[in-house]
């Protein structure tokens, strides 16, 4: 008898996100970990800011719940919109969000020339700092407990 022979599957590198591959990715992760902690959660979350004539959205967060930890993964206000409380409200949102899903804490992370201090202001915490370019800037890594 001869071992049937398994072909080694193709391997690429792109910059196209295809969402077949974010769709498998991330369904078979969600499967692992729920099948490794008996726990199936993860949700995503966004808080949409949109403009009220035209529905055209704006800017918002995105992000996601899952095993009791809010991620906060993009925020974005366009310049007109920052500066008169609008950001503060929707991060409310996202955390309050957050917190009726059973989360305990979150994280995000933000760079230098960002919004450290707005997440400052709001209880965030400093976590991790990595270097990256250009020189001087650091990727920023915060928590908060909810």
């Amino acid at each position: 008898m001869s071992a049937e022979r398994r072909r080694e599957p193709r391997v690429i590198v792109t910059d196209t996100a295809d969402p077949r591959v974010e769709k498998v990715v991330g369904e078979g992760l969600r499967r692992y970990n729920a099948e490794q902690s008996g726990i199936d959660d993860s949700r995503p979350l966004a808080v949409v800011v949109s403009d009220p004539d035209t529905n055209e959205v704006l800017g918002g967060i995105t992000g996601r719940t899952s095993l009791g930890l809010l991620f906060i993964d993009l925020v974005f206000l366009p310049d007109e919109l920052r500066g008169g409380g609008l950001g503060s409200r929707i991060l409310n949102l996202a955390e309050d969000e957050g917190r009726r899903r059973g989360c305990r804490a979150a994280m995000l992370y933000t760079i230098s020339f960002q919004a450290p201090r707005f997440y400052e202001r709001h209880g965030w915490r400093v976590f991790g700092k990595i270097a990256c370019d250009p020189p001087g800037t650091s990727r920023i890594f915060m928590t908060k407990a909810l």
